[in-house]
This record gives C-alpha cells, sequence and structure tokens, in this order.
C-alpha cells in the first residue's frame, strides 16, 4: 500500500497526501527557484526530517531506558549547492532538555546520528550536527 498521494496543483506547488492519517501537507518552490516560498520546499523537508527523525529515533529507544526529552527541539538550516542543484549541508542544532548522564547522552547522540534518515541520506551531503544541553 502506499504512503501517500502527491499531486501536482499548480504555480510550482504540491499538496502530499498521508493515506493513513488523511494528513495533508503542501510544498512550494522556494523563492530562490523560482516559487514563492510559501510553505517548505521539497528540500526544507528533506532537511527538516533529519532533525524530526533523530528526536523521534531518541524518543523511541530511549524510553526503555528511561530517558525523555519532551519539549526538545532542533533548529535546521539547509545550504544548497547550485549547479548541480542538491542540498550541500544539513545543519541541526539539537537543543536536548532533561539532566542526563554522560553515559545517557552519549546514548542519545549515538542514537540521534544513526536515525533511520541519518543512514539513509547521501554520505556526499555534509551533516553538521551539534548537541546542546539543557536541564
Amino acid at each position: 500500500m502506499a504512503t501517500s498521494k502527491v499531486t501536482y496543483t499548480t504555480d510550482l506547488r504540491c499538496e502530499s497526501e498521508h493515506i493513513q492519517s488523511g494528513t495533508i501537507i503542501i510544498t512550494d518552490a522556494p523563492t530562490d527557484n523560482h516559487g514563492k516560498g510559501a510553505a517548505f520546499s521539497p528540500t526544507d523537508l528533506c532537511a527538516t526530517s533529519l532533525a524530526q527523525c533523530m528526536l523521534t529515533t531518541i524518543a523511541i529507544l530511549g524510553k526503555d531506558k528511561g530517558i525523555t526529552i519532551d519539549g526538545s527541539y532542533a533548529e535546521v538550516q539547509k545550504n544548497m549547492n547550485p549547479k548541480p542543484r542538491k542540498i550541500a549541508e544539513v545543519i541541526c542544532d539539537l537543543q536536548i532538555k532533561g539532566d542526563f548522564s554522560p553515559e545517557q547522552k552519549s546514548f542519545i547522540e549515538e542514537t540521534a546520528l544513526n536515525c533511520p534518515v541519518a543512514l539513509s541520506l547521501s554520505a556526499d551531503l555534509k551533516k553538521t550536527i551539534s548537541f546542546k544541553y539543557d536541564n
């Protein structure tokens, strides 16, 4: 069964429906590539998915270790390569909420760096990841 249905609507915009939930995501071409920048671009979603996967994987695998990261967040920056047009670098600054031991911090960082999206992205893509802990 398909995960999503993606429809090109008009004016460099797509609407993607998550089949299971019916949730809709709209993408718009960025202003530096003939778009309006009125929504996430497809490459924005790719970069954002890395941070989402890192946080989600930490939460899933951390649960069995008593690690909770509620309120944690990531700030994501995407840098593009002009020719060929592709993502050159994703910068993720993860702000992890909670009081963690050195061993727990090591687990959190190793888990994030080995999440499914991180492992799926090309080795050519520079991934600059930082972790800041806030008790």
